[in-house]
């Protein structure tokens, strides 16, 4: 079989066997070495990645796209090329609990050797999503070859229960003030972008999506967010929030 070719440009992904071309609009050049995991790796190791990758295993999703539902987990690794992807659980009431949200850089999945701690939950795209799905097969043999690959999935396990941890603890012992103030900071140090002493929030949020994430109705969440406004800790317009980063820290400490 003829050698399979892929040739990464600005604007296109072109894939071809033997002469046969397919082309792939891609927004940016991928490399595994944009995985904020494998910033440790040797270039060997990401060279090897690179080269094991198929079209096939490239893919965008739209907005609300669910990729992942509770007891229905999917196997392989999946790397975020761009766009936002949410993973929540639900209680016995039907309310959604935001666990984490990945960006461009991101990584989630379960292969044999070990999960990345998004077993049992959903996942779903908050914006149109690329991203690129690595078989359990695939990994299992880079593993085999390279065990030191073993070592930033641990490190980032043992971070995302620490986060879960803490989100649980956070989530029930505050009230619904605290829970909305501490989930806006918690994502203004992830995605805020700094203007005049806030953090602006780099995600379309509606009231809606907000209390989506906290268990909270819409209602409630818009008084909380009317009242924190008019204290000068949030400014909010439609879809977009900043937080104060001194009047917020000053009230979560």
């Amino acid at each position: 079989m003829e050698p399979f070719v892929i040739q990464i440009t600005d604007e296109f992904i072109m894939l071809s066997y033997d002469g046969h071309r397919r082309e792939a609009h891609m927004e940016s050049k991928f490399s595994m070495s944009q995985i904020k995991l494998f910033e440790s790796l040797s270039a060997e190791i990401i060279d090897e990645m690179d080269k094991s990758m198929n079209d096939l295993n490239l893919v965008t999703k739209p907005k609300k796209h669910v990729l992942q539902t509770s007891g229905h987990d999917k196997n392989g690794l999946f790397f975020v090329i761009s766009g936002k992807v949410r993973f929540y659980k639900t209680n016995s009431a039907g309310k959604e609990y935001t666990v984490c949200i990945l960006d461009g850089g991101g990584v989630f999945g379960e292969v044999e050797s070990f999960s990345l701690g998004n077993k049992g939950t959903y996942v779903e795209t908050m914006e149109e999503t690329m991203y690129y799905r690595m078989p359990n097969e695939q990994f299992e043999l880079l593993m085999i070859k390279y065990p030191e690959l073993a070592v930033p999935f641990l490190s980032e396990l043992s971070k995302r229960l620490r986060i879960q941890d803490e989100l649980v603890e956070k989530l029930i012992f505050r009230d619904l003030r605290g829970k909305v103030l501490y989930f806006l900071n918690r994502l203004s140090n992830k995605f805020g972008v700094e203007q005049d002493g806030y953090l602006k929030i780099d995600i379309p949020l509606s009231h809606q999506e907000l209390a989506n994430m906290i268990g909270a109705t819409r209602e409630a969440v818009t008084l909380v967010l009317q009242e924190l406004s008019n204290e000068g800790i949030l400014i909010t317009s439609r879809k977009m929030v900043m937080i104060h980063i001194q009047k917020a820290m000053k009230e979560l400490n």
